[in-house]
């Protein structure tokens, strides 16, 4: 079904859909000479969860946000609550701020194994590199269902939320953090169960499967040489599914493109308890165990809410300029109307304003907290890690360092959980009853699974005036804005070479390399001619 323009080196894609990602999401890309040299971000599906909460109960998010998604739904749950606990001023005991970070961590460890295996790692399997000699252990290994691999981390992957259930009352859609702390009060019996469900979860996959060694040897990389030696240490590592990912990844390539913008966003997340019992806006970012900050054109910079915007310029939404989102708008239009004005997409173009270099797009994820953690000067609390500084300077973003920022989480989250369940005071307080204001505004904000994500409420006349959510997936996705600069993945897209056109895998590396909360249905047009040329499927699944 593909047709190709010899003469003008030029192929037109339509691939509906690319599966193993979440929600909506439809690509189109222009290749030419076989390689992308365009792209376009489209969110096909209007949702509006901004509109539903106009005029409710400040406490609404707490309920109506951890529904945007399925898979990070705690997430939501932790950034909604913190918004409330500053914009209502709240005392927050430290119990309660080490059972948020519990939660918080173990939702995002469950999603490491599952997203590896049953998103990424299936495109590894993929025909094209059936002539590659690695490719027969990666079937072995990988294969949906059947793999081995594929089949215990999907299986071992659902240990670490029933930590958070243990805690939350259950997983998915919880509600029970609420301003003032946490609605759980838990005993030794409790505690004991967790610690022993991760303990299991970290023998049996972690160490045994993943990485073949202990989290305290992985946990010594500090360069990218450290992670080369690492792999040929001993056989163990050699042929652990880490060790073997990073030889075949490099073996087909993936280190080689899907850079996209390089820069990067962090918020930053967990919070060290004894810094922030009194959650407020401006005193977030020192009491951040997770390091939150802005790295763009090779600089670090501390991380100012303040400083975000969203554009709306080619998104289908009245609004003239870009607006911080306590002042934002969701105002949609008739999509077809407005493709005629250059709109494309139900995403907004969210934008940090660099300190010289203006309204930026920034990449959002694993690979941005990773480059956020080697920042200089971090407090005595805050995590340090400068690998993927590191690797960014000797291999640049890519495919393959992406995913290896998220996979490095997996040792240290959970070191820092089972911290956290240590510290726990059994016999202390995990709710304060907070003075309900009836004005204010509040900022949460946290780093899901895929990224940053952070909520903004105005409160008037004890009622929701305004609430804007900013998801990870929205600053990776979204479209061109006033200056038309791309988004974060449609940078990533150009470059990336396609060997074969009936089966475009590395769009599938690429879009599903930032796990993005959509599915994604891509689209390729003749670069010269601006023909489409075919119409086919990439078999996948969601």
């Amino acid at each position: 079904m593909t047709a190709v323009d010899s003469s003008a080196g030029s192929v037109d894609l339509f691939v509906s859909p690319m599966g193993r990602v979440e929600g909506d999401l439809d690509v189109r890309v222009t290749i030419e000479d076989g390689v992308v040299t365009s792209a376009w971000t489209e969110a096909a599906m209007f949702r509006g969860f901004e509109m539903i909460l106009r005029g409710k109960d400040p406490q609404a998010g707490l309920v109506v946000t951890p529904r945007i998604c399925g898979i990070c739904g705690g997430s939501h749950l932790y950034k909604a609550c913190y918004a409330l606990d500053t914009a209502w001023k709240t005392h927050v005991p430290q119990n309660a701020t080490l059972i948020r970070n519990i939660a918080q961590a173990c939702e995002t460890l469950q999603s490491i194994p599952r997203y590896f295996y049953a998103l990424f790692a299936i495109d590894l399997v993929n025909k094209n590199y059936a002539g590659n000699p690695m490719y027969d252990e990666a079937v072995r290994r990988f294969a949906p269902y059947v793999g081995t691999s594929y089949q215990k981390g999907v299986v071992l992957s659902g240990k670490p939320v029933e930590v958070y259930a243990i805690f939350g009352g259950q997983w998915p859609h919880s509600s029970f953090m609420v301003p003032g702390g946490v609605m759980s009060a838990p005993n030794l019996a409790d505690v004991t169960r967790a610690t022993a469900i991760l303990n299991h979860w970290k023998d049996n996959w972690l160490e045994k499967e993943w990485l073949g060694c202990s989290i305290d040897r992985w946990m010594e990389i500090k360069t990218w040489e450290d992670m080369q030696a690492w792999v040929n240490e001993n056989e163990s590592q050699y042929n652990s599914d880490c060790g073997f990912f990073i030889r075949y990844a490099l073996e087909i390539g993936l280190d080689k493109y899907g850079a996209g913008c390089g820069n990067f966003i962090a918020p930053g997340t967990y919070l060290e308890p004894s810094l922030y019992e009194n959650p407020t806006v401006e005193g977030r970012q020192d009491a951040l165990i997770g390091r939150g900050g802005v790295y763009a054109n090779g600089q670090h910079f501390d991380y100012d809410q303040m400083l975000v915007s969203e554009d709306v310029t080619h998104s289908f939404y009245s609004g003239s300029r870009p607006l911080h989102p306590w002042e934002g708008e969701t105002d949609p239009l008739d999509p077809v109307k407005s493709r005629e004005k250059g709109k494309y997409s139900w995403a907004k173009s969210p934008r940090y304003e660099v300190p010289g270099l203006g309204r930026t797009p920034l990449e959002a994820g694993p690979l941005a907290r990773r480059v956020a953690a080697g920042a200089p000067n971090p407090g005595s609390h805050q995590d340090s890690d400068p690998l993927f500084i590191d690797m960014l300077a000797k291999l640049g973003p890519s495919v393959f360092v992406r995913q290896m920022a998220r996979m490095h989480e997996a040792p240290k989250y959970f070191t820092w959980v089972m911290d956290w369940l240590s510290k726990i005071d059994l016999q202390g307080s995990f709710h304060t009853k907070p003075a309900e204001l009836e004005n204010g505004k509040g900022w949460g904000a946290t780093e899901a699974a895929r990224g940053a994500l952070q909520d903004w409420i105005v409160i008037e006349n004890g009622k929701i005036a305004n609430y804007q959510v900013i998801t990870p997936t929205a600053w990776n996705i979204g479209p061109r804005d006033s200056e038309g600069t791309l988004g974060p993945i449609e940078q990533a897209l150009i470059g990336t070479p396609i060997k074969d056109m009936e089966d475009p895998v590395e769009l599938g590396h690429v879009a599903r390399s930032f796990d993005s909360c959509l599915v994604c249905t891509v689209h390729a047009y003749d670069g010269k001619t601006g023909r489409e040329l075919n119409n086919f499927v990439i078999n996948g699944m969601v």
